[in-house]
């Protein structure tokens, strides 16, 4: 009889080392998974919210992507006289939607991946529904926290929008989100044979489906409203309308520190003081950009003249014009520019104004 007894509490104490030994595996698992449990914040800490059906699948979906620091499961976006749980959730008629937190470095992936990745697993035709799941709280969404985000997401989603018929996913800003209960957390990897509506092999691939999404500007134009508001009527007149400046008047005609020139009004980078020389036209004057890609030429017949205007590339802005065979450009070249135009970043404020990708041109 001793031996039968002992024999049983052995096979406990067996079953009992057994499971600290899962939930072992299961803690290292999570602590190896691609997203980190704490981080540093910074002015590339982004954050943006997706409800795509179940919010077990998506969740693990953003958390295989390299860039991405967290990733929370929760409910966004519900009636403002209820405190959501799974289970009144679940009831449906909450307004609520299994949404997910996610906190990128814009340094490492950019919100258009992050789209490219949520739209790869997704029917955005289909009204309170993925896969097998149905109700209110399985309804897509795309819920954002910033205006530049915004402006990227419908301008992501109006190319979406193209391939299909329908198109029902929300585009709405964040109201409320509530983290969800920590069973639902990093579910699918406590729990590997869990369900979930994405095909498995997606999260080993999705670095590679979406490594080559190209990034829409983030020199994203603001609105007329918001260029009236925040543009002096000169700068509103010279980047909206076409207005020329007089010569002698800008800011920047006889100014030589070093630093950057950006649009005034997107923060676009445009023109650099290493390229910048002295010209007796009366107005900025340029023998080249920091960057083809950010310039545009458009030809101008104004006044009864036939010359070629300099625009900015993301804001469309009116910046002034170039001139060939300028005896006092080292180049010949000169890009005639208002000051009104510009916005100067000195060299020792780059880094803290977010261009400190540009300080190599001083090296």
């Amino acid at each position: 009889m001793k031996k039968v007894v002992l024999f049983i509490i052995c096979c406990f104490l067996l079953l009992g080392l057994n499971a600290c030994n899962n939930v072992k595996n299961v803690d290292k698992e999570v602590k190896e998974m691609n997203i980190s449990k704490s981080y540093v914040t910074d002015e590339n800490t982004k954050e943006i919210y997706f409800a795509g059906g179940c919010f077990w699948g998506i969740e693990k979906l953003f958390q295989s992507i390299d860039g991405v620091l967290d990733a929370e499961s929760g409910y966004a976006n519900g009636k403002e006289d209820i405190i959501p749980d799974y289970k009144t959730v679940l009831g449906g008629d909450t307004g609520y939607r299994e949404t997910v937190k996610v906190v990128y470095n814009q340094d490492k992936v950019t919100l258009e991946q992050l789209l490219k990745a949520f739209f790869y697993v997704i029917d955005p035709t289909v009204e309170k529904r993925q896969g097998n799941d149905i109700g209110d709280q399985y309804q897509t969404g795309i819920y954002f926290v910033d205006e530049n985000a915004e402006k990227i997401i419908e301008s992501f989603v109006e190319a979406e929008k193209k391939k299909y018929e329908k198109f029902v996913v929300e585009i709405e800003p964040l109201s409320k989100f509530f983290k969800a209960e920590e069973y639902h957390q990093d579910y699918l990897y406590k729990n590997p044979n869990g369900y979930c509506h994405i095909i498995p092999k997606t999260f080993e691939e999705i670095n590679d489906i979406i490594k080559d999404v190209p990034q829409l500007s983030k020199y994203i134009k603001p609105s007329d409203e918001e260029l009236k508001n925040n543009l002096t009527d000169l700068q509103y007149n010279v980047t909206q309308n076409g207005d020329t400046e007089r010569a002698f008047t800008g800011e920047y005609w006889d100014f030589f520190e070093k630093g950057i020139y950006v649009d005034i009004t997107t923060g676009e980078p445009l023109f650099s003081s290493l390229d910048k020389y002295e010209s007796s036209c009366g107005w900025p004057s340029f023998s080249a950009p920091i960057s083809d890609e950010n310039i545009t030429f458009k030809e101008d017949k104004s006044y009864g003249m036939n010359r070629t205007e300099v625009k900015s590339k993301s804001g469309d802005s009116h910046l002034g014009h170039i001139f060939y065979n300028e005896p006092e450009s080292p180049n010949g070249v000169r890009y005639c520019i208002n000051s009104a135009s510009l916005k100067f970043i000195p060299y020792d404020e780059m880094e803290e104004q977010g261009y400190a990708d540009l300080m190599y041109i001083f090296e």
